[in-house]
């Protein structure tokens, strides 16, 4: 049996880049909604938006939010060491985790650890959407072993923000 390839994936939230008209959202906005409250499948409307808010051009100016995960995982992947890596949005930014975990697993990766920068309970992305999304891609990779590293330690991420207090006190 040989060893496993790991791969660990960074899931940020996404940010509306600038430039991206307010109408397009408020519609994607409403047809989730009414998806969810349905308990439909995305509509093929809804995916479309979806995609064109996703793939709206960024730079650093117009999405500080994906430059800023962007650098984190930068750091996160040098201190993980050999191990693929791959940064995911759960909404407005490309790409999705689905797609993510796809690229993981097309270079290898036999066990894949998503973990979020969304660290506290009670958010229905870090809560509810990264675990169906990953229920939902166990099926379609047997072999291939999903975590997701959940629920983070409150403890060790208010030492943290301890931290980020005392550099500026």
């Amino acid at each position: 049996m040989s060893d496993p390839i790991k791969g660990v994936i960074l899931v940020g939230h996404g940010g509306i880049p600038k430039g991206c008209p307010q109408e397009l959202i408020t519609k994607l906005k409403r047809l989730e909604g009414q998806r969810r409250a349905a308990g439909a499948p995305m509509s093929a409307e809804e995916h479309e938006l979806d995609t064109k808010i996703r793939q709206w051009p960024r730079t650093p100016e117009t999405d500080p939010y994906q430059s800023g995960l962007e650098a984190v995982a930068v750091q996160l992947r040098a201190n993980l060491g050999e191990v693929l890596f791959a940064v995911a949005y759960n909404e407005f930014c490309a790409p999705t985790l689905e797609e993510s975990v796809e690229e993981l697993i097309k270079k290898g990766a036999t066990h894949i650890t998503v973990t979020t920068t969304m660290f506290t309970p009670g958010g229905s992305h870090s809560e509810i959407e990264i675990p169906e999304i990953l229920d939902n891609l166990r099926p379609l990779h047997p072999d291939v072993e999903l975590r997701y590293a959940w629920p983070f330690d409150l403890k060790l991420v208010a030492n943290t923000l301890t931290e980020q207090v005392k550099r500026f006190s």
